[in-house]
């Protein structure tokens, strides 16, 4: 018995560096923040599953002192024809890792539809 037991401790021992390594790089990677092709697509992932919507695209974007402040387009109704369809913006807010901690529509439109104010500087 001496013999397994003096084995598998010479096999741990022997192990144990690439233990280590790996504990460190699972700590570094636990701590890294997300870069922001990450952070863009866990927002977008996270809205969609909590609103049942589709997010469409991400119109601003922005690190904050907080975390992350990304406005994002939402189908919200779709309609025929599609220029027709209900579509929404939702202000999102991320924590420094990139978790979704709230969020809120800001504006309802028409797919169709540009806003008022920005046609033609009026």
């Amino acid at each position: 018995m001496s013999n397994t037991k003096n084995s598998s401790e010479s096999q741990n021992s022997r192990n144990a560096p690439e233990r280590a390594e790996k504990d460190t790089e699972e700590r570094v990677a636990e701590n890294r923040r997300p870069n922001p092709m990450e952070v863009l697509r866990n927002a977008r992932t996270q809205l969609a599953e909590l609103t049942g919507m589709t997010a469409e695209n991400v119109s601003s974007f922005e690190q904050t002192e907080d975390g992350w402040s990304l406005e994002i387009e939402v189908l919200e109704l779709s309609r025929v024809p599609d220029t027709m369809s209900l579509m929404a913006s939702y202000q999102v807010e991320l924590d420094p890792e990139g978790q979704l901690t709230g969020y809120r529509r800001v504006r309802r439109y028409e797919r169709g539809r540009a806003d008022a104010h920005r046609q033609g500087g009026r």
